[in-house]
């Protein structure tokens, strides 16, 4: 969903509350669009009896939102954009923090490991370098990437440069953190939002 952005400024890879004017029924959602986009863009999954989701989908041009924030500090030290190696991983929409990021700053080394049930999920992918982004998976074979992106990431090449961002599902965040210890990432390389 793409909407006005009235002058808010915000960092690449935080995320803003989003509802319909006068509406109770509000939820967070990670800024989609880069940081000098004359715009605000949010990846929104409709979710089957959702309050927000469902009522998001159904907005026509003219429609207004409440729109609250930027929150959150998830994204890049600006002493790291280009000197480390980034290693963004991201289960579903999960991936709107990183495309605010590779929008925003051109030029950053970076690999999208980007999980899915279904290859109609990989939102935006033509929009990353093809060398940059590796689709998983879960229920369909794609290019040879079948299976869960954790299942990916155990076979991973861990080097010391990098710097491993996490976004999803909570179940997917707590197994991604439990295999990079286990391949000897410290704690405070590897940064981590929940959606859910």
């Amino acid at each position: 969903m793409r909407f006005t952005r009235l002058g808010m400024t915000f960092r690449p890879g935080q995320r803003i509350i989003v509802g319909l004017k006068g509406n109770l029924d509000q939820r967070e959602y990670s800024i989609y669009s880069g940081e000098n986009d004359d715009y605000l863009e949010i990846l929104i999954r409709e979710v089957k009896g959702g309050n927000v989701s469902a009522k998001l989908k159904n907005c026509k041009p003219g429609d207004l939102l409440d729109v609250n924030g930027p929150f959150g500090s998830f994204g890049i030290e600006p002493f790291n954009l280009f000197t480390a190696k980034h290693i963004f991983i991201a289960t579903g929409t999960g991936i709107s923090p990183f495309h605010s990021l590779v929008r925003s700053y051109p030029g950053i080394d970076y690999t999208l490991l980007h999980g899915v049930s279904l290859c109609k999920e990989a939102y935006g992918c033509e929009e990353y370098e093809p060398d940059r982004y590796i689709l998983c998976t879960s229920r369909e074979y794609f290019e040879g990437k079948k299976g869960r992106l954790t299942d990916y990431l155990l076979k991973f090449n861990v080097k010391k440069n990098m710097i491993f961002y996490v976004c999803g599902n909570s179940g997917m965040i707590y197994e991604a953190e439990h295999i990079l210890k286990e391949k000897g990432v410290t704690q405070k390389n590897i940064i981590s939002e929940i959606y859910f």
